[in-house]
């Protein structure tokens, strides 16, 4: 039942991630937001009567009733922001996505993301490219994002699929279809290594402003973002900025200088916004990732006293060789800006070692 009121909130006419997440905060619960009276919607900050009216015709209940029945029986997982399993790497943001529909069998939450963007229509060069990395990265353990799209993401799709590595496709769209059509066996697919992802509701039409708003999922799950070919202008640009915003690490291919598929990824380059890129290698080199498994066991040091929280990052990072910030942040429960100070001290006292990729291990 808790469910139905989640699914409800989401589709309550003018209410984002954000002013659904204040509600929840506010009134206490998502089952709370409908049991509310109009005096207590008014005093969440943004709600307004227009707002009010609609949460207390209870209209989304119903229309939440359908699609609840909908996604149990297509065998889909409906991911609360709240929920365990919601991607750990973007549930912290203020803007990520209230719910999210996922049919696969991939790990949302696995150790390594990367996340792969271009160009709708690569050269040649551009998609050879493309295959050579993601081929590269098979020993590294990752899972590849992408937004199921014409040109660079079908073509990372498909050489996964080639190559046994998993995969995750971001749609703009809900799960009752797939856009473009093309891609319907590619998605079949990749639910069996990989998985789809949206947090639009079923029956949601592929609208041209809902594929912006999928990027910040694609650049929120991942830890690396690589850019293969792009115009200077257009998703993949604006996914790069979501990227380098949210503190990842973005990688670029080079191209030749009056290349207009390249634009953007020189212009990346040149103004310090992307690693130059030109095999998996150069990701692993900076990201410190070794193939195949992690080494585990390092030990803390003793005789050094640590406050309670400063106690709990610890005990999270010596569970792990190294650990990135995304996980560092979701594991302890503590905001960005106190944990980066957390980790200053830490490292000051010898206990914690800052590495490449916005990761750290323990000294």
């Amino acid at each position: 039942m808790d469910l139905l009121y989640k699914m409800a909130i989401t589709r309550i006419p003018k209410v984002g991630g954000v002013l659904a997440k204040n509600l929840i905060s506010y009134c206490g619960g998502a089952e709370a937001v409908f049991h509310a009276n109009k005096k207590e919607l008014l005093k969440v900050p943004g709600i307004g009567p227009a707002i009010a009216n609609n949460i207390l015709t209870q209209q989304v209940l119903y229309e939440a009733e359908a699609e609840m029945e909908w996604v149990q029986k297509n065998d889909i997982q409906a991911l609360f922001y709240l929920d365990e399993n919601y991607p750990q790497r973007l549930r912290h943001y203020d803007e990520s996505p209230l719910m999210l529909y996922y049919k696969g069998t991939a790990e949302l939450n696995a150790e390594r993301v990367v996340a792969v963007v271009g160009t709708r229509s690569p050269t040649s060069r551009g998609k050879a490219i493309c295959e050579d990395i993601v081929d590269g990265l098979k020993d590294y353990n990752v899972l590849v994002v992408s937004g199921l799209a014409y040109g660079i993401d079908i073509t990372a799709h498909r050489q996964c699929i080639q190559s046994g590595i998993p995969t995750i496709g971001v749609l703009g769209h809900g799960l009752d279809k797939v856009y473009p059509a093309e891609h319907q066996q590619t998605a079949l697919d990749m639910m069996e290594q990989g998985g789809v992802l949206t947090e639009f509701s079923y029956k949601t039409e592929p609208n041209r402003q809902h594929f912006p708003m999928r990027n910040r999922i694609i650049a929120g799950m991942c830890d690396a973002l690589l850019v293969i070919e792009t115009a200077q202008r257009g998703g993949s640009m604006i996914s790069a900025e979501l990227a380098n915003a949210y503190n990842k690490d973005v990688f670029a291919v080079p191209g030749r200088i009056k290349d207009k598929a390249s634009k953007g990824c020189n212009h990346l380059i040149k103004t310090h916004k992307a690693a130059l890129l030109e095999k998996a290698e150069d990701i692993a080199y900076i990201m410190r990732w070794e193939k195949g498994e992690n080494k585990s066991g390092v030990q803390k040091q003793l005789f050094v006293e640590l406050t309670e929280t400063e106690q709990k990052v610890v005990d999270i990072l010596q569970k792990a060789d190294e650990t990135g910030i995304d996980e560092l942040t979701f594991q302890a429960g503590i905001n960005p800006s106190q944990l980066s100070s957390i980790l200053l001290n830490l490292e000051f006292k010898g206990m914690v070692k800052s590495l490449p990729g916005k990761r750290f291990m323990l000294c």
